[in-house]
């Protein structure tokens, strides 16, 4: 199964983009070659510039205790088993901490690091970090793979709260929806969302069905038109039923 996301807002458009960030920094940093490095170091780079925004920490953290308070309110369901309860609970109380722990704006120290803005500013030209623009950062690529990985380490572990974070908060959102089974009849559907607010959308699909959806929604109607790719890998309607699952999730 193909799993697909769309959000419904900026906001989850945000962390959807710093998580898929974070996946590839954390595959490049733990390969060895410099040029993989690199790229897990650019990468840094380029969540600093989805994070800018100042008000990021602020929303993970009422968010995080919204979903406290509203966990909080199942205690005396009986339903409800109190060990993962608590266990959840105990979750959000640590990363909440640690990310009020996180002294100042996010991504500060990079910022602060001369060396490391001065590569910042070149990586940005195509091919403007070569040796003979920054011999020191050439220099430094030469160093074996375990101190280069212990840097880049410490220079992302100021973030690394703030990513936990988010991840948490995307993990609930996608537990909080029901998929339910669904049938694009001759490769469309619609549904009337009647004006209730959705955060994200989950569409999974049989990867063998070699369907690709285009999603459109907003909070009154959620449309998907599915497409497959030719050899030229341009997409084609798909004029076919499709069976797909959908899950709408809202905190």
């Amino acid at each position: 199964m193909i799993v697909y996301e769309y959000p419904f807002n900026e906001r989850i458009r945000t962390l959807l983009r710093l998580e898929d960030l974070y996946e590839k920094f954390k595959f490049f940093v733990h390969q060895e070659h410099p040029m993989q490095h690199h790229v897990a170091l650019a990468t840094i780079f380029d969540m600093l510039e989805v994070a800018g925004r100042a008000d990021l920490k602020s929303d993970l953290l009422q968010e995080l205790e919204r979903q406290r308070q509203s966990l909080l309110g199942y205690r005396s369901n009986p339903n409800v088993q109190a060990e993962t309860l608590d266990a959840i609970l105990a979750e959000l109380d640590g990363v909440s901490g640690a990310l009020v722990a996180a002294q100042g704006k996010t991504g500060q120290n990079i910022r602060d690091n001369e060396w490391l803005m001065s590569i910042r500013g070149r990586t940005i030209i195509p091919g403007g970090a070569c040796e003979f623009d920054l011999p020191s950062y050439y220099a430094w690529q030469k160093r074996s793979a375990q101190q280069r990985f212990d840097d880049i380490a410490n220079w992302f572990g100021p973030l690394a709260p703030l990513f936990d974070a988010l991840a948490l908060v995307l993990r609930l959102l996608r537990d909080s929806g029901r998929p339910l089974k669904m049938i694009a009849s001759g490769g469309s559907y619609q549904q009337m969302l009647q004006g209730k607010v959705y955060q994200m959308l989950r569409l999974s699909l049989d990867e063998s069905l070699g369907a690709i959806p285009e999603i459109s929604a907003n909070k009154y109607m959620l449309w998907v038109r599915f497409t497959s790719q030719g050899g030229d890998l341009k997409p084609k309607p798909l004029e076919d039923d499709v069976p797909f699952e959908l899950t709408l999730c809202n905190f």
